[in-house]
């Protein structure tokens, strides 16, 4: 069976990580990654959680994990930052792969990334090679997702709501299932049917009568004999 690592970047007292106002990046990650596992798992996919929410993990402890629990793919969900914690119009998403991690990760962060672009409709800033840590000592396909820019004020606002902070997770959750040939879960419809009688009359007219009384109450009504025992 297949299995996601699922990492949020950085903890919550991490220095640096924050927007210019004040909002924590991991507050983003968290979020985006519960959502992301709730759907994978409701797809009968199986996540590896390497992140915690009472520290910073060490980079060595995430790849760690995921390679000890032979996790088949590793996605690090961040939001992005530019210059030096001022404001400023840098915006877009843009996603990381090692460049000697093969064409599986490179198709699958393709695929990710230019659905999210699609959905969100965010600047494109690409798919983009880069050596770290995660994407370096990790065992297994991995990509790291950079999601908006806390610096920038309209990025930075749609970082800090829950709509897009789900849409993110949906999205990538969506993206990861259908590069696995993988149908998202769909509720399935109740098939059994249940009739439903209103009386039991002796008498023809009576019943004709009901009927019409049920079908004036916008009722199905139908008259039908009861079999003898």
């Amino acid at each position: 069976m297949t299995l996601i690592a699922i990492d949020a970047g950085h903890g919550y007292e991490t220095p640096g990580k924050r927007s210019p106002d004040g909002m924590k990046e991991y507050d983003f990650n968290r979020a985006v990654a519960k959502e992301c596992i709730l759907q994978l798992e409701k797809a009968s996919i199986k996540t590896l959680q390497t992140y915690s929410d009472s520290r910073d993990v060490p980079l060595s402890e995430r790849t760690s994990k995921a390679n000890k629990g032979k996790a088949d793919y590793f996605i690090s969900i961040h939001a992005n930052a530019y210059g030096n914690g001022e404001w400023n119009a840098v915006q877009g998403i843009e996603t990381f792969i090692h460049p000697k991690k093969g064409q599986t990760a490179n198709s699958l962060a393709s695929k990710i990334h230019s659905d999210l672009i699609a959905k969100t409709g965010r600047k494109d800033r690409g798919l983009k090679m880069a050596d770290f840590h995660v994407l370096r000592e990790s065992n297994m396909p991995a990509l790291l997702l950079e999601c908006g820019f806390m610096t920038n004020r309209e990025e930075k606002a749609l970082l800090a709501s829950t709509a897009y902070r789900t849409l993110c997770g949906k999205q990538i959750a969506a993206s990861i299932l259908s590069f696995l040939k993988k149908p998202a879960t769909v509720a399935k419809e109740q098939s059994t049917l249940y009739r439903v009688q209103a009386g039991v009359y002796s008498s023809r007219e009576r019943a004709e009568q009901q009927v019409k009384k049920l079908k004036g109450a916008g009722f199905e009504a139908a008259i039908g004999p009861i079999p003898s025992p």
